[in-house]
């Protein structure tokens, strides 16, 4: 079988606060969104500059974390995967939302009261929608980070 690679790195911000619900099976799920933007100089040499916005979905301690730390405007470093999942809508047209499932989420920002940043959480275990999954919550504030342990 070849191989492949569905890897999403992403640096931005909070666009909203994370919502936080229990699925039915009991999991844990968080979703927020992110903005990127890109500025590029076009033919004219005009500055141009546009933001891209992408919904991010955590699970199990990964999502409980979010839901603690993360907030509106936050600076974030998200690692995950591509997914598209489909539905039917009330009007009966099948609807597509592709989002990233994150596995690392990273804070470049200091949260209130904090003397250090950034901080980290990784999902130890890939995680489905009913699957279990365990994760490393964020070092205490006085813990210092190792520019090493960033993966960027």
């Amino acid at each position: 079988m070849a191989m492949s690679l569905n890897k999403v790195m992403l640096i931005g911000n909070l666009t909203r606060d994370p919502e936080s619900r229990t699925t039915p099976s009991g999991q844990m799920v968080a979703s927020f969104s992110v903005a990127t933007n890109r500025v590029w100089t076009n033919q004219a040499g005009e500055k141009q500059e546009r933001s891209e916005f992408h919904n991010i979905v955590a699970w199990g301690k990964l999502a409980d974390i979010v839901g603690k730390y993360l907030a509106r405007g936050r600076r974030v470093y998200v690692e995950g995967r591509l997914q598209t999942r489909d539905w039917q809508g009330q009007d009966g047209v099948k609807r597509y939302r592709t989002e990233i499932i994150a596995d690392n989420v990273i804070m470049l920002d200091r949260p209130a009261g904090a003397a250090t940043g950034p901080f980290s959480a990784k999902e130890e275990v890939p995680s489905g929608e009913e699957s279990s999954s365990s994760g490393q919550p964020f070092p205490p504030a006085e813990e210092e980070i190792q520019l090493e342990n960033i993966p960027f």
